[in-house]
């Protein structure tokens, strides 16, 4: 399921727009083994409470953390609602010698380059099933974006 944390609740859209000027929105990605459930995954406030849980973050070959490029955030006064939406990115030669089975990509706010994940806002979480075997791994959240507000 996809969903957005109780913190980010009516910011969402908010810390897309990029206020401060070092930030970023920043994409992470949990394992499927251990994951916590989505009514329990989105009482957490920080980077760093979700990943203190049982939740584990991906590790396997070639695993960073990816900064959302391409952000737009569209205000749609016809159908009375806010859409955020970014480009879709690729984690090159995901895996092969270290692999993970993956169950939820997370995006997040992070307010500034020298962030520890005790200041990074977790935004909205997303089912991302998968699992690496040396081949490029594609994310795209949704066509509509990663975020509505209505």
């Amino acid at each position: 399921m996809d969903g957005v944390f109780n913190t980010a609740k009516g910011r969402a859209a908010y810390y897309a727009t990029l206020p401060a000027a070092d930030d970023s929105l920043i994409v992470v990605l949990l394992k499927a083994d251990g994951l916590e459930a989505d009514d329990t995954l989105n009482n957490h406030a920080t980077l760093a409470a979700i990943l203190a849980s049982a939740n584990a973050e991906a590790d396997f070959t070639n695993y960073v953390r990816k900064t959302l490029a391409s952000i737009t955030v569209t205000v749609d006064d016809t159908n009375n609602r806010v859409d955020v939406d970014a480009a879709d990115f690729t984690y090159a030669a995901a895996g092969g010698a270290s692999n993970n089975t993956l169950g939820k990509l997370i995006i997040c706010y992070k307010p500034a380059s020298g962030s520890t994940d005790a200041d990074i806002i977790p935004l909205t979480y997303h089912d991302f099933t998968a699992t690496t075997d040396g081949s490029d791994l594609v994310a795209q959240v949704a066509a509509a974006g990663f975020y509505r507000a209505a």
